[in-house]
């Protein structure tokens, strides 16, 4: 797939799902805007991807929970004459696992602060220059838990209910205006979010995807590529991606013996 005339921004780029979308595009010979919280990791990726790939990248610290980080985020871009053609809106997070009259406050807050009101500064920021230009392309990444709600997840099930919504109605909003709206929807994806969702538990973690093949982030990558690269008058709405172990949010196959 060829995207050497486009320029991508990604958020939550520093691992998984985004860091995969990178190397993706990357390949593609895609010019990469690349933000997340950890510089660090940003920096590291930079330089293998531009070692390895005749593209430029600009990394960026940008924390998606805080309007004013991105909106000076987005005036830079302006100022130095960067476009965005695909924003592939990735940033997110689950935080525990616990019934809603236990569930941890802090932890709602922080999956409802990124996973919702960090994907509208971004798209609020972007989208806008998409529309004044009268092409572009928005991806989120969304989840199987924004078509089901399974127990003990209902916050995070409820922020990916949003992100749903917030693709079809953004997508009703750019009605007309060459910006296409899409989203691919994973099932159980063997990347960072479980160590997360339990505050560094890794043992707990993996059992999540004990016995089963989960997807990898490159699969989700390669559905991102998928959408993006399909001709203007054709658009991937939604795409519920899942491994083939997995049926629905809770009902997994295991095999004791893998």
């Amino acid at each position: 797939m060829d995207f050497s005339d486009k320029t991508v921004l990604i958020t939550g780029a520093s691992s998984g799902i985004g860091a995969a979308c990178a190397e993706a595009f990357a390949q593609g010979g895609a010019d990469l805007v690349l933000a997340a919280r950890r510089m660090d990791r940003l920096e590291a990726a930079a330089a293998d991807l531009c070692t390895r790939f005749e593209i430029e990248v600009r990394i960026a610290a940008v924390d998606v929970r805080s309007r004013d980080v991105v909106d000076a985020f987005g005036a830079d871009l302006e100022a130095d004459g960067v476009n965005i053609d695909i924003l592939v809106n990735n940033a997110g997070l689950a935080r525990g696992l616990a019934p809603v009259h236990e569930g941890d406050v802090a932890d709602w807050d922080e999956m409802i602060d990124t996973n919702v009101k960090g994907l509208l500064n971004v798209t609020r920021t972007i989208v806008r220059g998409m529309v004044d230009r009268g092409e572009g392309h928005v991806i989120n990444i969304g989840s199987i838990a924004g078509h089901e709600t399974y127990a003990n997840g209902v916050v995070y099930c409820a922020t990916k209910h949003a992100v749903a919504a917030i693709t079809r109605g953004l997508g009703i909003d750019t009605l007309g205006t060459g910006v296409r709206v899409s989203s691919v929807d994973p099932g159980l994806v063997n990347t960072e979010f479980s160590v997360v969702r339990f505050h560094g538990d890794q043992e707990r973690a993996d059992g999540v995807y004990a016995g089963m093949t989960p997807l990898s982030a490159r699969d989700v990558a390669d559905a991102v590529l998928f959408c993006a690269s399909r001709p203007a008058h054709a658009n991937v709405r939604e795409m519920v991606l899942m491994p083939a172990d997995q049926a629905a949010a809770v009902y997994v196959h295991r095999d004791e013996n893998r």
